[in-house]
């Protein structure tokens, strides 16, 4: 795989590089110079992300970071079954549970919904930070949506950080998510309002929710950053100018003859969450737990 000359190891993170002072200093510096260019990549190009990943992979799979990027990079390609078998590679040689949102999202992917609502309720989530465990709350109303179960996703997003006035760019993801479950279920009222706070919290636009808000409005978004929808608009622009000039032409003409002859917001269900989402939760996942006795999760072999 190509990388350029510009690439360096050092742009590693320092814990990365200590994991790989164990190998020789040029195949180090190689395998870091990879996972670099995973990190520049995976987000803009995940295939080739994952394509980085592959030959991190063929020259330190005993190294967690490596794992652990591998997971991501296929996980954003698409690839859930590998990204799942790296994921719990990593979590064996780490013992993190860090990434559990993200194999429980796998699990979807591969079709397992009832597993991913399984791990929703495991002791794992206890370990999980804010963020991570507002991602895994995302993951079972995704999974709940998945075995068509519309108003306990609603109810499973119905959480007092809905309101939370943090920064943080989960703010956004849970209200684009509690919104999205809204309109699955005909509330398109509410749906807008909350798509609407999602976009306040987005300052990066990530999750698309003015898109939303402009969709269920009945407008037509445009991307400002579009070359094809700029011209576009121009040229509707030029046509109804022209259009108005010629209008203005004929109102002139017949005004020459005359001479000569003569936007409401609706009730925040988050504000029940403290005393209904936690009984429609528990009784959600006792479900699942009961669902997936017959079939635990078994770790995938490295």
């Amino acid at each position: 795989m190509f990388i350029p000359e510009d690439v360096q190891a050092e742009e590693l993170g320092a814990e990365a590089r200590q994991e790989l002072r164990g190998l020789p200093k040029t195949l180090a510096d190689e395998v870091a110079r990879n996972l670099v260019m995973i990190g520049r990549t995976v987000d803009e190009d995940p295939e080739l992300a994952y394509k980085y990943a592959k030959v991190a992979l063929r020259l330190a799979s005993r190294v967690a970071a490596v794992r652990e990027a591998a997971g991501i990079a296929a996980y954003m390609a698409g690839a859930y079954a590998e990204a799942l078998s790296e994921l719990r590679a990593a979590r064996r040689m780490t013992g993190s549970s860090e990434h559990w949102a993200v194999m429980a999202d796998c699990e979807r992917g591969l079709g397992r919904p009832e597993r991913a609502l399984q791990m929703a309720g495991a002791d794992e989530v206890k370990e999980l930070d804010k963020a991570a465990q507002i991602e895994l709350r995302i993951v079972a109303a995704g999974a709940r949506r998945d075995l068509d179960q519309l108003d306990a996703a609603v109810v499973t997003l119905q959480v007092p950080e809905l309101n939370s006035a943090s920064t943080n760019p989960w703010v956004a993801r849970l209200r684009f998510a509690y919104a999205d479950a809204l309109a699955a279920v005909g509330r398109d009222d509410e749906a807008r309002d909350w798509f609407g706070r999602a976009a306040e919290a987005d300052t990066t636009g990530e999750t698309g929710a003015a898109e939303r808000v402009a969709e269920l409005d009945g407008l037509d978004f445009t991307d400002a950053l579009d070359p094809d929808a700029e011209d576009d608009e121009d040229e509707n622009h030029i046509e109804d100018s022209a259009a108005d000039a010629v209008a203005d032409a004929e109102d002139a003409s017949d005004e020459d003859e005359d001479f000569d002859g003569d936007d409401d917001r609706v009730e925040d269900d988050a504000d029940d969450a403290d005393d209904d989402a936690p009984e429609a939760v528990d009784a959600a996942d006792a479900e699942a737990h009961s669902a997936d006795e017959a079939e635990p999760v078994v770790d995938a072999k490295d």
